[in-house]
């Protein structure tokens, strides 16, 4: 009994880190997600959804590519757990090599791979989008060939995101993304005008420096002892390296997704590109918020109870942190759905972008709604592998899953073009299903390597939530269709009042714990 109390003890003070850590983060993320709102409001309003705006977002592609090979996703879930074993052990000299040696090597290949792209970049825009006009190809070389350099600049200051958050410090790598896009704000409000979207593209190289420096005085405080080495035969480096590339390969088959929905987005009408990047923009914004903040948090604890061999609390800790995330992430999911039309009104109708671009976007969103609890779910899940040190499973599972997508994209796109839908539609759908079926799969195979999921309530807890977004559906529905279309705001706050406030009435009547935990606190203080 007073080994169990004792596990209890520390699960609150584990759990209480947690929602403490991932509080200020959501906070942050919240900002910096309303800020990228807010960016996308202006740029919307300035260049609405043409061919200018297509070759702005086809010229991430290449910059976004390498960035995720080298040191995006799979550097931080790969360095973290090493670097938290040095944090551990109490070893600082070594967890300052390793972390300088980390940032040496990014710099060396994303320089070295970042200048042959800017060469080949002509080709590419050929190879890749030789369906764009030539005045498109011909911005979309200029404007790739800038953002190259943003994506050296966030392959370090990725890398630093990954120490202070080893550290447990989560307010400045959270400050930065919200640095980032007050940046490109400010670029667009006075570059847009004279620059065009050029202005954006300078603004995403100085939001890129921002977001860098801004992560500086973390490792100010926590004395960072820099060194120019490489280490290339140091164990820890090798032992990064080694998790790391099952991660690269996963996080290859997403960029190449990507690349597929651009690519055949670019051959729809002008336009449909742009409306599906704003239908995945604003279906980000709850998982950023909700999954991502989560995950963040999450993931140093888990690797901390990796290295202490506390596997039982891990699993506590995780299956309290799931049922929570779907708490969350199932009704935004519904409001979505439900309410794409007018929060795609409240959001970007304004300006240049007119009812038309709403509708082409909103019918992306509700798409992309439909995998929102997949991609949630997934989130948690890989940080869970990660901390366990199997980066293979998850990328595995996430190679399948991109394949499904891609294959998926091209049949539902030519489905809808024949059913006389807009096509863009079917590649959004493709992302939900296939993301969805990876949520499953991951949660299988996670299952015996934590000894469960400390399933306690939790299939009851996922019906009682299953019926509250179900009746929340049922009221939208019959609702939005009285819901007014002018002014352009109203209806979609509207909406989402509504949507939210008949889920929390259901979850109390239906006794949902994770309700119930939270009035619990609020009754205390």
């Amino acid at each position: 009994m007073a080994r169990m109390a004792q596990s209890d003890t520390q699960s609150r003070v584990q759990l209480g880190k947690i929602a403490r850590a991932a509080t200020l983060v959501m906070a942050l993320f919240v900002a910096s997600r309303v800020l990228g709102l807010v960016r996308e409001m202006v740029i919307a309003r300035q260049f609405g959804a043409g061919a200018e705006m297509d070759a702005y977002l086809a010229a991430f592609r290449v910059p976004d590519f390498l960035f995720y090979m080298v040191a995006g996703g799979a550097l931080g879930s790969a360095f973290i757990p090493v670097f938290t074993g040095y944090l551990t052990r109490g070893d600082m000299p070594g967890a300052w090599r390793l972390a300088s040696a980390v940032i040496n090597w990014v710099l060396l290949l994303l320089c070295a791979l970042g200048g042959l792209a800017a060469v080949l970049a002509p080709w590419l825009v050929q190879t890749f989008f030789g369906e764009f006009t030539p005045d498109q190809q011909a911005l979309t070389v200029t404007l790739m060939r800038w953002m190259l350099i943003s994506t050296v600049i966030f392959g370090v200051s990725g890398v630093v995101m990954g120490i202070l958050n080893a550290h447990q410090h989560f307010l400045l790598p959270a400050l930065a993304p919200v640095i980032y896009n007050a940046v490109i704000i400010a670029a667009a409000l006075m570059l847009g005008p004279t620059w065009g979207v050029r202005g954006l593209t300078a603004g995403v190289v100085a939001g890129a420096g921002a977001h860098l420096l801004v992560q500086i005085p973390g490792l100010v405080r926590r004395r960072m002892v820099y060194r120019p080495v490489l280490d290339w035969r140091d164990a820890s480096l090798r032992e990064v390296g080694r998790l790391m590339a099952p991660r690269v390969l996963g996080l290859a088959a997403v960029q190449l997704n990507f690349m597929v929905n651009a690519v055949l987005a670019s051959r729809l009408p002008a336009g449909r590109l742009t409306a599906l990047n704003y239908g995945w923009i604003i279906m980000l914004l709850p998982q950023g918020v909700i999954a991502q903040s989560v995950a963040t948090a999450l993931f140093p604890t888990l690797s901390a109870l990796t290295a202490q061999g506390n596997r039982s609390e891990m699993r506590r800790i995780f299956g309290l942190t799931l049922r929570n995330l779907l708490f969350l992430t199932l009704p935004a999911a519904v409001g979505l759905l439900v309410l794409a039309t007018p929060i795609v009104r409240l959001l970007l109708q304004r300006g240049a972008f007119d009812a038309e671009d709403t509708a082409a976007t909103a019918w992306a969103l509700g798409f992309f709604a439909l995998g929102l609890t997949g991609h949630a779910v997934v989130e948690i899940a890989t940080r869970a592998f990660y901390a366990l040190k199997d980066t293979r499973t998850p990328v595995a599972v996430g190679v399948a899953a991109m394949g499904v997508n891609i294959g998926l994209s091209i049949v539902l796109m030519g489905l809808f073009a024949r059913l006389g839908w807009q096509a863009h539609g079917g590649l959004a759908l493709a992302n939900s299903i296939a993301v969805s079926l990876e949520a499953v799969v991951l949660m299988a195979l996670l299952r015996p390597k934590m000894g469960g999921l400390s399933e306690d309530g939790m299939r009851a807890g996922l019906v009682k939530m299953g019926l509250a977004a179900a009746g929340m559906a049922a009221a939208l529905f019959i609702l939005t269709p009285l819901l007014p279309a002018r002014p352009t705001w109203l209806g979609g706050l509207a909406g989402m009042g509504i949507g939210a406030g008949v889920y929390l009435l259901l979850a109390y009547l239906l006794g949902v714990d994770e309700l119930q935990t939270v009035l619990r606190r609020l009754r205390r203080r």
